[in-house]
């Protein structure tokens, strides 16, 4: 065997080597490029998850400060009531007092009844409890 034969048979087995490992390194070049592909649409769906969070959070936040409203008008018209029903039980208080020093002095026999029916009203009388904390508190800062 001549020099060149030898030459040109290992050329040939580098070359089919070579051959051999660029068909391994395409198949692991297809394969990384369908990851590729499918790590594109895993990023685009996330896009629009993000994107439907971003709705919903604006919208949650909407609706909170919406809600935050209608409870500040609700707790403004509870303490507006409270205060007439306060002014009222004093006023129906101050006119039971004037009614009773009237029957005390007139002397009649109604004056055990009014003592009695006192009693009773005392019983039903509402406790009105008005919240001394800020309505930041009560509400627990919701904005």
């Amino acid at each position: 065997m001549s020099i060149s034969l030898c030459i040109e048979i290992l050329l040939c087995v580098l070359l089919t080597a070579t051959l051999g490992f660029c068909l391994v390194l395409e198949r692991k070049l297809s394969a990384m490029r369908k990851g590729q592909d499918g790590l594109k649409v895993l990023i685009a769906e996330l896009n629009g998850a993000i994107g439907a969070a971003g709705t919903s959070m604006r919208l949650l936040k909407s609706a909170a400060s919406g809600a935050v409203e209608e409870l500040d008008e609700k707790v403004n018209r509870a303490r507006a009531a409270i205060d007439e029903l306060s002014v009222l039980t004093a006023s129906g208080d101050r006119i039971a007092s004037r009614i009773e020093r009237s029957l005390e002095t007139q002397g009649g026999s109604s004056s055990v009844v009014l003592p009695a029916a006192a009693d009773r009203l005392a019983g039903v009388r509402p406790r009105i409890v008005r919240s001394k904390l800020p309505l930041e508190q009560v509400t627990g800062g919701v904005r």
